[in-house]
C-alpha cells in the first residue's frame, strides 16, 4: 500500500511541474507587459488559467488532458479579444478604462474620486512617494488605466 501511495504522489508532483511548466509558456506566448501595466482584463486570464490548470494537476490524468485542452482554448480567445483591442478604440476603452483627472490646476475633481473610492489622503501618499510634500505641489493628478496614479508638480505644468 505505501507503494501505491508514492505512485499516486509522484503523479500529482509531476503534473504540478507539467502545469507550471506549460502555464509558463502559454502566458510567454499568449503575450507580455510590465506587472505594473497588466489590464484587468490580463489578470482575470492568469488567474482564469491557473485555476483551470489546479484543476487538472489536484484529479486524474484526463482532468489533466481537459485543463490543457481548456487553457488552450481561453490563450485563443484571450488572443482573439487582444486582436479585436487593438483594432478598436471602443472594444479597449471598455476592457482597458480610460485614465481619469483628479486634480488638474489645484482643483480636485471630487466627483470623480468618490466615484473612484479613492481619497485625499490616497492621493498625498502617492505624491510622498514621488518626493512632493503638500498638494499645492501637485498640479495635475490622474488615475491611469492600469490603476496607478500619476502626478505631475505645479511647476513642470507651466513648461
Amino acid at each position: 500500500m505505501p507503494r501505491r501511495l508514492a505512485v499516486v504522489a509522484l503523479g500529482s508532483v509531476l503534473r504540478a511541474i507539467f502545469g507550471y511548466y506549460f502555464l509558463v509558456l502559454v502566458v510567454r506566448i499568449v503575450g507580455r507587459r510590465p506587472g505594473k501595466q497588466l489590464t484587468p482584463f490580463e489578470f482575470v486570464l492568469i488567474f482564469f488559467l491557473g485555476g483551470l490548470m489546479l484543476t487538472g494537476i489536484v484529479a486524474n490524468e484526463m482532468s489533466l488532458a481537459n485543463a490543457v485542452c481548456q487553457i488552450i482554448a481561453i490563450s485563443v480567445a484571450h488572443y482573439a479579444l487582444v486582436w479585436i483591442r487593438m483594432r478598436s478604440s471602443r472594444v479597449s476603452r471598455f476592457l482597458d478604462g480610460t485614465p481619469l483627472i483628479l486634480m488638474e490646476g489645484g482643483h480636485w475633481r471630487s466627483r470623480t474620486m468618490r466615484k473612484m473610492r479613492i481619497s485625499y489622503s490616497d492621493v498625498m501618499a502617492m505624491g510622498r512617494d514621488q518626493g512632493l510634500k503638500t498638494f499645492d505641489e501637485m498640479g495635475t493628478v490622474t488615475l491611469e488605466r492600469n490603476g496607478e496614479m500619476s502626478i505631475l508638480p505645479a511647476e513642470d505644468q507651466n513648461q
